[in-house]
């Protein structure tokens, strides 16, 4: 990934401008790294004048984000129109989206899988780096955690409380005493990418920082530094489950590293090199394989256990930023800068199963429900992509709204769809709940 973020955050706030619109009503773009700026300060009135949107309002026709467009000198339609003209999708191989569109899949839209249920202001969800974009996680339906500027917040839907967990614009430093855990801490983390998993919190940063905190404890737990290289950013931190039992978690470096840390015992335990920076990194459900994609338009199938590759993956023309397993432990997905995911069968990679196409951008995060009935896909801004992955990726629901998208989680138990929006004016956490067939119950009535 990009190590400077320099002009590149261009291509996620210059294209974010409305300029036919009322002059106190509008979209505003953010240069990404100065969201704990004070002038965020003038924008809070706003905040004010925008209330949440339920499904109730929905439902009598508000606009899911609370945007007047009734007010605005621009239509919905013909704003959603300038977007796709005229959003720039960030490439670091050229014209790689033109290039990607002939093997796309045509897929049917329209697919209700998963309705609109509230829209929540308060929650702001903020993004640092403009290719990472795995900042909200949720624990279960009603739990969700995500970043907002310094802070890792907790937003419950069912006390409607937000609540912070962690702050890291000042000193951070660890409560208990593990050997390898720097007792010095840090001071105002960065913080570029986080998972949180059961009660396991990690935040991963600029300068290759690992924080873990266990959420029913108090304090921090552990902190690490990966590298002191320069090029050290955090890409992605998955957490997982040993064959053992024994909590995990995997971090992907821009050093070209993949490190897995044991949390019993709280030490590295695997450590792993390749031959380019690596984004993300994807462990298959049975702990066997490890999809890892990077700054290079292949990624590669590699041993869990010892890091070798076994197969290459050939077919994407930029790089890549996203990857997830479905839980059938055969089928994975990867998400790419050439505005595809690709769908991938473990045992046949000689080519992807499908290649599933983005409206504006880069596919950076991506997301299959436990039971591996959905797969969600998320672009740069304005669409979650949500397909029937269990009919072959035939049909999908297209989730459309305006702003950033600074993560994408299903509940664990598939009954909810959190969606970090990231804006100055309108950003906010959008939830979506899973369609139910309940017609059962009229003939109890």
């Amino acid at each position: 990934m990009s190590q400077h973020q320099g002009d590149e955050m261009d291509y996620a706030a210059d294209d974010y401008e409305m300029a036919e619109v009322d002059d106190d009503m509008y979209f505003r773009g953010r240069v990404m790294g100065d969201s704990d700026s004070d002038d965020d300060d003038e924008y809070d009135h706003l905040d004010n004048k925008i209330p949440d949107t339920s499904a109730a309002d929905a439902r009598k026709g508000k606009d899911i984000q609370g945007i007047p467009w009734e007010r605005l000198s621009i239509s919905r339609e013909k704003y959603r129109l300038t977007r796709l003209e005229q959003y720039k999708n960030y490439e670091n191989i050229q014209h790689s989206g033109e290039g990607s569109e002939k093997e796309c899949k045509v897929t049917k839209k329209g697919g209700a899988y998963y309705e609109f249920w509230q829209n929540t202001r308060s929650v702001k969800s903020t993004i640092l780096h403009f290719q990472l974009r795995n900042l909200v996680w949720s624990t279960s339906k009603h739990d969700v955690y995500l970043m907002s500027h310094f802070s890792i917040i907790h937003w419950s839907s069912l006390s409607c409380k937000k609540t912070e967990v962690l702050n890291v614009s000042g000193h951070v430093a660890p409560c208990e005493k593990h050997p390898g855990s720097l007792l010095e801490g840090f001071t105002q983390t960065q913080v570029s990418t986080l998972a949180v998993r059961d009660r396991l919190l990690i935040a991963g940063g600029f300068q290759g920082e690992l924080i873990c905190k266990y959420l029913d404890r108090p304090g921090v737990c552990f902190c690490s530094r990966t590298t002191y290289d320069d090029n050290a950013i955090t890409n992605a931190v998955e957490i997982y489950d040993s064959p053992s039992g024994a909590t995990h978690f995997m971090a992907s470096n821009n050093d070209c590293g993949v490190r897995d840390f044991d949390m019993e015992r709280f030490h590295l335990s695997k450590h792993f090199s390749f031959p380019w920076p690596v984004n993300h990194t994807s462990l298959s459900p049975d702990g066997k394989l490890l999809v890892i994609v990077g700054d290079n338009p292949d990624g590669i199938l590699v041993d869990s256990q010892t890091g070798k590759t076994i197969r290459p993956l050939c077919g994407h023309l930029d790089f890549s930023f996203a990857s997830a397993w479905h839980p059938d432990g055969n089928i994975f997905a990867t998400g790419n800068q050439d505005k595809t995911c690709r769908i991938w069968d473990a045992r046949n990679l000689s080519k992807s199963v499908a290649v599933l196409k983005g409206n504006l951008g880069a596919i950076r995060s991506i997301r299959f429900t436990s039971d591996g009935r959905f797969m969600a896909m998320a672009e740069p801004a304005d669409f979650v992509h949500v397909y029937d992955a269990k009919n072959g990726y035939e049909k999908e629901q297209e989730i459309d709204f305006f702003g950033e998208i600074s993560g994408v989680s299903f509940s664990p138990d598939t009954e909810s769809l959190f969606i970090g929006v990231w804006d100055r004016t309108y950003g906010s956490l959008l939830q979506y709940n899973r369609c139910r067939n309940y017609m059962y119950l009229d003939s109890l009535l």
